[in-house]
């Protein structure tokens, strides 16, 4: 029989080192050592491609939340923006040099998501289902047991702003944001 610590769901190591970037960035370092203290969590580490129980991400985020009065979601956002310079930074080869906010999320899944998996096969990224409704609109379809749509909704608007796109970009969520499966609707406004 597998026990729980098998079966329990984990995230990749730069999540964890990212949220404790976003955190530092801003509140600051004392402030992360307490979240981990209040959650649980004092002296846990995470290294860059170590992989981490979900539950404590989300633990942390709580904990956060509850500390600041910030709204669990508009944090998960707000980390969501956060992540986006790093993201492109990284995974800059598999962009296209012509892309901009509506190029990258049509080529999301494709691209990024693909690249994800094949740099580390023990990463599980939101499946994320891209539907054109004509040229100035787009459905993004995310799909996850985690339930962290709040990030994609950031990140969505992080690279809007990473192409300063973000007064022409208009970022409305369509379905109950604690869900699985949540849409959220993307408009290009000129």
């Amino acid at each position: 029989m597998e026990n729980a610590a098998n079966t329990e769901d984990r995230m990749h190591g730069s999540i964890f080192v990212l949220l404790k970037r976003f955190v530092e960035n801003t509140f600051n370092y004392s402030t992360w050592l307490r979240l981990l203290k209040d959650a649980g969590l004092e002296g846990t580490a995470y290294e860059m491609n170590g992989m981490y129980p979900t539950r404590e991400l989300f633990a942390i985020v709580k904990t956060a939340s509850a500390e600041t009065g910030i709204p669990t979601y508009t944090l998960m956002e707000q980390f969501g923006e956060f992540l986006v310079p790093d993201l492109l930074l990284v995974y800059h080869k598999y962009i296209d040099p012509e892309w901009r906010t509506y190029e990258m999320l049509l080529n999301t899944e494709a691209s990024m998501h693909g690249a994800v998996k094949a740099q580390d096969s023990r990463t599980n990224p939101p499946m994320l289902l891209v539907t054109k409704k004509g040229s100035k609109q787009l459905i993004v379809d995310y799909n996850s047991k985690r339930r962290m749509a709040g990030v994609a909704v950031g990140i969505i608007r992080g690279i809007a702003a990473y192409y300063q796109e973000s007064d022409q970009v208009k970022v409305t969520r369509i379905s109950a944001i604690e869900e699985e499966r949540v849409q959220i609707q993307v408009d290009f406004v000129k």
